[in-house]
């Protein structure tokens, strides 16, 4: 063998030490990118989310710091998917509570954009709860 063929070979014991090094090294640099990242956040991740009966949708986004529930909406292109979402009318919020528009997001929020109600939920609730003691009337006159 030469000798430069004999440089490049290594013992499989040189090489499982390698690999390890290796290993160890990453997941060092990698706490340490997640280190300075904690201390001085370039962005923060949130979501925005939008849903019909046919279809709904979750955008995930990667904006600064500092920006806003209306700003995100833009940022994120749903009004392009949904055309008939149009804030003046539709009420938004964070994790299903109400939220005015110039909220300032945090890491992870999401993002929602509620569409008006289609049926009174009290009225609906009366309805049902008259349907289903006709039900017990009726299902007991059976026996």
């Amino acid at each position: 063998m030469t000798e430069q063929a004999e440089k490049g070979k290594e013992t499989p014991a040189a090489e499982s030490e390698a690999a390890e090094k290796a290993v160890l090294d990453a997941v060092v640099s990698s706490d340490e990118e997640t280190a300075q990242e904690e201390v001085t956040p370039q962005t923060i991740t949130v979501e925005v989310a939008y849903a019909r009966p046919d279809k709904q949708m979750i955008i995930p986004l990667k904006v600064k710091p500092g920006t806003t529930l209306e700003q995100a909406i833009e940022l994120s292109g749903i009004k392009e998917h949904f055309p008939e979402i149009d804030l003046a009318v539709n009420k938004v919020g964070i994790f299903g509570k109400l939220a005015k528009r110039d909220v300032v997001l945090r890491e992870k929020d999401r993002v929602e954009i509620y569409r008006k109600l289609i049926a009174d939920p009290k009225k609906v609730r009366k309805e049902r709860a008259a349907q289903g003691k006709k039900m017990k009337k009726g299902s007991s006159e059976a026996e």
